[in-house]
């Protein structure tokens, strides 16, 4: 294999047909998002189309060019199709919104850690882990990943925020608010910090974890735009 090659694993973001048989591919790879075209795929032959199938992820070989953004894809070998998610049209809409989203954000912020963040979220949803445990959990860890300062140790009066208390979201400050009939309290707090330093899997093992979740949704989308 040439110095110039990358072996890694890959995720497709978006795929562009042009020419007569090839395309153009965003990849996210642990290294980053990488441009590139994998040349004869439409053929109906080709050995890379299994490999570059949306929600599928991929051992891919990657040979780099020196001079252009736009790299050239050699080999594609599948390691993992997530069919369930396309078994299921509410799993597949919110792993499009979660792919389209990553297209969009490593546009401006290239870290290797979205890689991550996309195979925990298509693995979740794959192995039937709630949608608004999955959203959520990608929302903040995107938002951290951007550089969003998430603020879950002090109120909007710079107070830390108190055991037993209860408080609403101030979407103005972006911050908790102390209010007697607040809709978030300890274990939302609890859950929410949980997401921002752990596995999808680890949070998805929290006892009554469902019945914390629409607040925990309704502040992760507060980070979205």
């Amino acid at each position: 294999m040439s110095q110039t090659d990358l072996k890694t694993e890959a995720f497709v973001l978006r795929r562009t047909n042009y020419g007569e048989t090839d395309r153009i591919l965003n990849l996210l790879t642990p290294e980053g998002k990488i441009a590139c075209v994998a040349k004869g795929v439409r053929k109906e032959k080709s050995k890379l189309a299994g490999g570059i199938e949306l929600f599928t992820r991929a051992k891919v070989v990657i040979h780099l060019s020196p001079k252009s953004d736009m790299h050239l894809l050699t080999s594609a070998k599948m390691e993992a199709f997530y069919s369930r998610i396309i078994s299921d049209l509410d799993r597949l809409e919110l792993a499009s919104k979660i792919i389209k989203e990553l297209n969009r954000v490593t546009d401006q912020i290239d870290s290797p850690e979205f890689y991550y963040i996309l195979k925990q979220s298509l693995e979740g949803l794959n192995d039937g882990l709630s949608l608004s445990l999955v959203q959520a959990w990608f929302n903040f860890n995107v938002a951290r990943t951007r550089g969003e300062q998430i603020n879950l140790l002090r109120d909007t009066t710079g107070a830390p925020l108190q055991k037993d208390a209860r408080y609403a979201w101030n979407s103005t400050e972006m911050a908790l608010s102390p209010y007697d009939g607040g809709n978030i309290g300890t274990e939302e707090i609890k859950i929410m910090r949980l997401m921002l330093v752990s596995p999808l899997v680890v949070v998805s093992r929290v006892k009554g974890l469902d019945q914390y979740l629409d607040q925990i949704l309704y502040v992760s989308k507060q980070f979205m735009y």
